[in-house]
């Protein structure tokens, strides 16, 4: 069974940080591709991040740029999103999410088979 469980959220100053981590089991992690996706309150899903399957290759949204880094343990099937310079607007619950195959950065969200159930990351003063 795919199991996809986040960890790390919680309640950060403007300007602070945070690392999510993801650890994954039931599937072969080093094979695919890896994402971080979040829901702002009252707003859709939106793609943040991803990695390929060997780590190599990373890509991510604009407005994060410079502030969050994602990578990946594959020996620990961990993945994770160092998050810096936080602002309000990161307010979200983030996501980990599997894509079909470890090819590409970036995948349509509607691609993704297995996602987590989410942590809380607050950015408030």
């Amino acid at each position: 069974e795919v199991q996809l469980v986040e960890s790390g959220g919680g309640l950060v100053q403007p300007g602070g940080s945070l690392r999510l981590s993801c650890a994954a089991s039931g599937f072969t992690f080093s094979s695919y591709t890896m994402s971080w996706v979040r829901q702002a309150p009252g707003k859709g899903l939106e793609w943040v991040s991803g990695i390929n399957s060997g780590g190599g290759s990373t890509i991510c949204k604009d407005s994060v740029k410079g502030r969050f880094t994602i990578s990946r343990d594959n020996a620990r099937k961990t993945l994770y999103l160092q998050m810096n310079s936080l602002k309000p607007e990161d307010t979200a619950v983030y996501y980990c999410a599997k894509a079909p195959d470890g090819g590409s950065t970036w995948y349509p969200l509607d691609e993704y088979d297995y996602w987590g159930q989410g942590t809380q990351v607050t950015v408030s003063s």
